[in-house]
C-alpha cells in the first residue's frame, strides 16, 4: 500500500513555533542526552493526558540514566489541532503525540470500528481488548504500512465513557432522544448514532459547546462527567444518562523513525513507559470521576443508570449504526475489534470461574 501523502508536510504555521520553542529550549541548561523527544498533547495539565505524559518522561529519563529527554507540550503548544500534529509527527518535528478515533479519522476512517456504540460492555473488557495484539497489532501494522512512520504504541483512556447529557430532558430510554438537538463531535459515527435514536446530531467544535448550550443550539451532548465538569457544562447540563456508548480511547502514536534509530535496549525502555503511561491514563479518569459525578450531583444534576432491559433498547437502537460502518468501511475492522471483545470475555469469564 502506499504511503499517504496526505500528510507529506506541516503547516505553515507550526514551523514558526516549533523554532520559537526550540530556541527557547537552546537557551537553558539541558542534559547530555543521546536521544530527545517531543512529547505533544492537545489538553491541559489538569488531563489524564498530561498525567501520562509525566510517567513516561520519568521512566523513560530514569531508566536510560539520562541516555533519553523527553520534553512535555501541553494544550496545542507546537500544533493546534490532531492534524496538524499528525503532519508534524510524521515530519519527525514532534515525537510523540496521542489521538482519539476522530482526530485519525482522515488518515484511518476505519478505526471508527472501535467507537460502534456499546462495543465494549464494560470497563474490563474495553481494557483488555484494547491492550490485546489481535487488536492493537493489526492497528499497528496499517497505520505503518499507510503511513511509514506512525508507530501505535499503545491505547489508553481519555475522559472513560461517552454518556448522553442533557439540559432539560430525562433520558431513560432510547425514544427519549427523538427530536432532541445532540453535539457531537465531526464525526460520522457519532453522528449516526444520534439519527439512529431520532435525534438530531449538531457539530459543534469543542470551545463554542458551552455557548451552544447556553444558547439552546444544542440541547446535550455525548460526554464523559470529567469533561462536563472541567468546562462547566454543569451550568446549563442537568441531565446525565450512564448508556456508556462509547468508550474514549486514546491512542499514543511515536515517529517510527526515532523510535528504531535507539539501540534495542531504548527501544525496550521507551516501550516499557508507554505501558506505564497506559495505565495511568486507564485509571485517572475512574479516580476524578467519582468527584466529577459529586460535584455535579451537588450543582443540581441528575444521574440516571439505565436498567438491564432499558440498556438492552439503546443497544438495539443502535445496531444500524454497525450496519452503516459495514456497509461504509467494510467489515474487517468492525470483526477484529469483536474478535478482540470475545477472547477478552473468554478469558474474564475463566478468571471468574477460577474464583467460584
Amino acid at each position: 500500500m502506499k504511503k499517504t501523502d496526505l500528510l507529506k508536510k506541516t503547516t505553515a504555521a507550526f514551523v514558526p513555533t516549533l523554532v520559537a520553542a526550540s530556541l527557547s529550549l537552546a537557551a537553558m541548561p539541558t542534559l547530555a542526552a543521546d536521544y530527545e523527544f517531543n512529547i505533544v498533547h492537545l489538553s491541559n495539565t489538569s488531563d489524564e493526558d498530561y498525567d501520562g505524559a509525566v510517567v513516561l518522561k520519568d521512566h523513560v529519563e530514569a531508566q536510560s540514566n539520562g541516555r533519553i529527554k523527553v520534553n512535555i507540550y501541553s494544550g496545542g503548544q507546537l500544533c493546534g489541532n490532531p492534524t496538524e500534529c499528525i503532519e508534524a509527527l510524521q515530519a519527525n518535528l514532534i515525537q510523540v503525540f496521542n489521538t482519539t478515533t476522530g482526530g485519525l479519522s482522515n488518515v484511518f476512517p476505519e478505526i471508527q470500528a472501535i467507537d460502534i456504540p456499546y462495543i465494549f460492555p464494560t470497563d474490563r473488557v474495553a481494557e483488555c481488548a484494547l491492550n490485546n495484539e489481535m487488536l492493537v497489532g493489526p492497528i499497528r501494522k496499517e497505520l505503518l504500512d499507510r503511513t511509514g512512520t506512525m508507530r501505535l504504541m499503545t491505547i489508553g483512556n481519555t475522559g472513560g465513557w461517552r454518556n448522553f447529557a442533557t439540559t432539560s430532558k430525562q433520558i431513560k430510554t432510547p425514544e427519549d432522544v427523538k427530536g432532541l438537538k445532540i453535539r457531537t463531535i465531526n464525526s460520522p459515527i457519532q453522528m449516526q448514532l444520534v439519527k439512529a435514536m431520532g435525534g438530531s446530531p449538531t457539530a459543534v467544535p469543542w470551545p463554542e459547546v458551552y455557548t451552544s448550550l447556553a444558547t439552546g443550539l444544542v440541547e446535550g451532548t455525548k460526554n464523559g462527567i470529567t469533561d462536563i465538569m472541567g468546562m462547566k457544562f454543569n451550568e446549563h447540563i442537568k441531565y446525565m444518562t450512564l448508556d456508556g456508548h462509547g468508550y474514549m480511547a486514546s491512542m499514543w502514536w511515536m515517529n517510527n523513525d526515532s523510535l528504531k534509530d535507539m539501540p534495542e535496549d531504548l527501544q525496550h525502555i521507551m516501550m516499557d513507559g508507554f505501558d506505564a503511561l497506559r495505565e495511568v491514563t486507564t485509571v485517572m479518569p475512574k479516580r476524578r470521576q467519582i468527584e466529577a459525578y459529586n460535584e455535579f450531583k451537588a450543582s443540581g444534576g441528575t444521574v440516571y443508570a439505565p436498567t438491564a432491559e432499558e440498556k438492552a433498547q439503546f443497544q438495539e437502537a443502535a445496531k444500524p449504526v454497525r450496519d452503516w460502518f459495514v456497509n461504509e468501511y467494510g467489515a474487517k475492522w468492525v470483526e477484529t475489534t469483536e474478535s478482540a471483545v470475545k477472547s477478552c470475555e473468554a478469558s474474564i469469564n475463566d478468571a471468574y470461574m477460577a474464583q467460584n
